[in-house]
């Protein structure tokens, strides 16, 4: 059984973040590890607060999986802060050198109602440092905006569901110059908490399973356009509730 390690923040109402992505790698028949970088305080109406996992624990966390359960793919989430960012980089630099693994790095900046979710000051230390060691960063739009120029040399899926209309469309960018776009239909729905980790966990495991970037990409939206489906007349919580992995 392949080991898929998620380094992200924990969700309370367990539809986003570590809780989501367990569901996702799981239902994709992998192993899933985690490393938790940030506690939040959130349900389907928003988050409250959030307390980031000092960056010596981090560390340890990673350190503890990667010297034992050999990961085939890493996912990475919300980055609470600089501190964080360079305990994340220090421990997966040098095993990536020695392990052909693949990263992708989810930016999690602010959440859907508006809270931010990573300080100002680890962005340029990311996007410098963490960034290099991606074999795919997956923003939204409104993050691809923020990150600018940044991406251009990396492999990259711009995910297009905050844009108008019926139909989204995600647009891989790779370092070649080659693009692709996945469409799908709008589903009219008000539970879409998660999606975006659901899509990064999805694609970590399908990378760890042996696609590549491109069936991997395509795969995950199944997946995910699936969940969202399955999720649309689910009654949980009274804001934006979960898609249901299966």
């Amino acid at each position: 059984m392949e080991v898929v390690l998620t380094i992200a923040g924990s969700d309370s109402s367990a539809g986003a973040g570590i809780q989501q992505d367990l569901k996702t790698i799981t239902a994709h028949g992998c192993y899933g590890a985690t490393v938790i970088t940030s506690l939040t305080s959130q349900n389907t109406l928003g988050v409250q607060a959030s307390l980031a996992v000092p960056a010596g624990v981090v560390a340890s966390q990673i350190n503890a999986v990667l010297t034992d359960l050999e990961p085939a793919a890493i996912k990475i989430g919300m980055i609470p802060n600089k501190e964080v960012a360079e305990a994340i980089v220090d421990e997966l630099k040098p095993y990536l050198q020695q392990h052909s693994v693949p990263v992708v790095y989810d930016p999690v900046m602010v959440s859907t109602s508006g809270y931010c979710l990573m300080h100002s000051d680890a962005i340029q230390y990311v996007t410098t440092h963490l960034f290099p060691l991606c074999t795919l960063i997956t923003p939204n739009l409104p993050e691809a905006e923020q990150l600018g120029d940044t991406l251009a040399p990396y492999a990259y899926l711009l995910k297009g569901g905050h844009a108008e209309g019926d139909v989204m469309t995600d647009v891989l960018h790779l370092p070649d110059g080659t693009k692709t776009a996945f469409s799908s239909e709008r589903i009219t729905t008000r539970n879409l908490h998660g999606t975006g980790c659901t899509l990064s966990s999805a694609i970590a495991s399908r990378l760890a399973l042996g696609c590549d970037i491109p069936d991997a990409v395509s795969l995950a939206k199944t997946f995910v356009t699936a969940a969202i489906r399955r999720s649309v007349d689910i009654n949980i919580g009274g804001g934006n509730g979960p898609i249901l992995v299966d």
